[in-house]
């Protein structure tokens, strides 16, 4: 399996042990001063259109390639450290897929419009 998913092949000690090493790479990272928040999400939300609200339920569904089963907020001084850092957590090597982005420090249609938010 793969995505958020990873632990889905593993047997219950893999996956406790995958599990274990993975919150000590988050201990890891704050004593570094890497981490910042981090939690998972749940499996359900809404999908908020302009007159209409839609249910989002993740699941093994066959339609459904990918799905944000959390989130890491880390400091790091470039996107290139920002990945060494998702790189090293435990469960990419059992399927875990991760997405790096940078976040920015203000809204690109506020600096567009030059806005002050």
């Amino acid at each position: 399996m793969k995505g958020t998913e990873w632990s889905g092949g593993l047997s219950p000690k893999e996956a406790q042990d995958a599990l274990e090493a993975m919150m000590a790479w988050v201990d890891r990272m704050r004593q570094q001063g890497q981490f910042v928040a981090g939690s998972p999400l749940e499996p359900v939300g809404s999908i908020l259109e302009r007159g209409k609200s839609t249910l989002i339920q993740d699941g093994p569904f066959i339609e459904s390639k990918e799905a944000v089963g959390g989130y890491f907020i880390i400091n790091a001084a470039s996107l290139d450290e920002a990945k060494q850092i998702a790189m090293e957590c435990p469960p990419i090597k059992h399927g875990l897929f991760i997405e790096v982005r940078p976040i920015v420090n203000a809204c690109p249609i506020a600096q567009r419009l030059n806005i002050e938010m």
